[in-house]
């Protein structure tokens, strides 16, 4: 599926400038919109959305399906009526462009409840009517994951497969019995990702009217404690305890010698195939619903993904099996329409990768940061890429452009000079200015490029712990951005909105 010639910004919304700790879904959040606005552009790029656990990485999720509930702004729930200003006093916290993620959490939590609380005791036959509804629309996830939630905070959130024996095999007493039994906390997390789900369609409906598409991220694989695999343990490689037998990962490659060993479950694509792919359909049903483009993580999974036994400590004895990508898109367009969806096709591909991408028309992914590492035929320089592609000086897992070039070898440095015919000096612009020239349909930059930050602000470092998916912004840091140059280069590029 072809996009309109188009340019934005990738930034995580907890990113956004906060008093709470960390970025969430209010008014800093439509203070952005509007630089998007202002600069003409017309695509705002965000990672998954869904509800983190350790790590709080964005690709690590205990659900394919629900919102992170930390992301519900305490100050819109203090408009609504739900909170007092006082309360949300309290819960500030220094500024910072460091996410204080566990001091966020636990703050965030206690005025969760009290909001909760309120809600009850003042909701009216209209707010009782909608809060039905929206149980009724997404009764395929909610009600399972919900009592994933209760059942994982009281098992202290341990593995799912550590849990009692008939509550990870789901025997209906048992689940029947916890159903009762957790009924208040069941009704807390139903009434967190309503409100999470408000402020969101809130959001984009305010972008969406300033002509803005959102672009989401669906990662291939899911995390093995998560209510998806609990729920539907028959469409993951698990046995009959919940315990993974096959995981995803990569093969050694120039990177790393021993590969990589990722842990998600494979899926049981037999079984997923049996039932006409219904799980996949109703979870792009639910993205297609989030945001009105979607990247998908590791493309190449849906051609051919490197199984292990979850046996190994290391990524070395695997092998590849082929996937069913053909059948599984087919399916989902016959079911779902046209599929307005990115490519992530980074790394090595093989041409059957190619042959699935193109079969739909997909937009591939094209990274300015890795095209100066060979010749002119580097696939990443811009006069090699077709119009159906997005171009990105970098990803969230890459540095910043300008992080890049302080670290790149001197002979890309050069390359970068030469063809940039720049001195070096203003490099994150030069390449901004590469992607908006280049015939790519679209070009979308990290909003730490436009910033003009160093490696300090990276979002994150593939390979490690302890520091990544906390970088924020201040607003100043927005509003001191080059906002007239942006603008002039998305004009200039034949990229502004008609």
């Amino acid at each position: 599926m072809r996009f309109p010639r188009s340019s934005g910004t990738l930034v995580h919304p907890t990113s956004f400038p906060s008093k709470y700790g960390m970025g969430d879904m209010g008014r800093e959040a439509y203070t952005f919109i509007d630089f998007l606005e202002s600069t003409r552009q017309t695509i705002w790029q965000v990672l998954p959305l869904g509800p983190t656990g350790y790590g709080n990485s964005p690709y690590a999720s205990y659900s394919a399906f629900a919102g992170n509930a930390y992301l519900i702004s305490l100050d819109l729930l203090h408009e609504k009526g739900l909170l007092s200003r006082q309360e949300c006093q309290d819960a500030e916290l220094p500024v910072s462009v460091t996410a204080e993620y566990e001091k966020s959490y636990q703050n965030k939590e206690k005025l969760y409840q009290i909001a909760f609380r309120r809600y009850k005791n003042a909701a009216t036959a209209s707010d009782k009517k909608k809060l039905s509804t929206f149980k009724k629309s997404n009764k395929y996830w909610l009600e399972d994951y919900t009592l994933f939630m209760a059942c994982s905070i009281s098992n202290n959130r341990d593995s799912w497969n550590t849990w009692d024996p008939d509550v990870a095999q789901r025997k209906t007493s048992a689940l029947k019995k916890l159903r009762k039994e957790f009924a208040d906390e069941i009704e807390y997390h139903t009434w967190l990702q309503f409100e999470f789900f408000n402020q969101w369609y809130a959001l984009k409906e305010y972008a969406n009217s300033k002509n803005i598409r959102v672009v989401g991220d669906i990662p291939i694989f899911v995390d093995h404690n998560s209510a998806d695999v609990w729920s539907h343990p028959e469409y993951f490689e698990v046995d009959k305890q919940g315990n993974r037998k096959l995981v995803a990962g990569v093969p050694p490659d120039y990177f790393s010698e021993t590969g990589q060993l990722w842990g998600n479950p494979l899926y049981k694509w037999s079984k997923l195939k049996k039932d006409n792919f219904s799980w996949w359909i109703e979870r792009f049903r639910q993205m297609f619903d989030l945001y009105d483009l979607i990247r998908v993580d590791h493309f190449r999974g849906f051609d051919e993904y490197w199984e292990v036994a979850a046996s190994e400590k290391t990524a070395i004895k695997g092998h590849w099996v082929k996937a069913p990508g053909t059948e599984l898109f087919e399916t989902i367009k016959k079911e779902l329409g046209e599929l307005p969806i990115i490519a992530e096709d980074l790394g090595v591909m093989t041409p059957t990768v190619e042959e699935l991408r193109d079969k739909f028309n997909f937009p591939g992914m094209k990274i300015l940061q890795f095209a100066f590492d060979s010749d002119s035929t580097n696939n990443f320089l811009p006069h090699n890429y077709s119009q159906n592609c997005v171009t990105y000086t970098g990803t969230h897992d890459n540095d910043t452009s300008i992080g890049w070039y302080q670290s790149a070898p001197e002979v890309e440095q050069h390359r970068a000079r030469e063809y940039t015919r720049s001195d070096g000096n203003n490099i994150h612009w030069e390449l901004v200015r590469l992607g908006m020239l280049s015939v790519a349909d679209q070009a979308i930059f990290p909003l730490q490029d436009f910033m003009n930050l160093d490696s300090s602000h990276r979002m994150n470092t593939p390979g490690t712990v302890g520091s990544n998916w906390m970088w924020r912004y201040t607003p100043d840091m927005l509003e001191n951005v080059d906002s007239d140059y942006i603008r002039k280069l998305i004009e200039m590029s034949n990229r502004a909105p008609g």
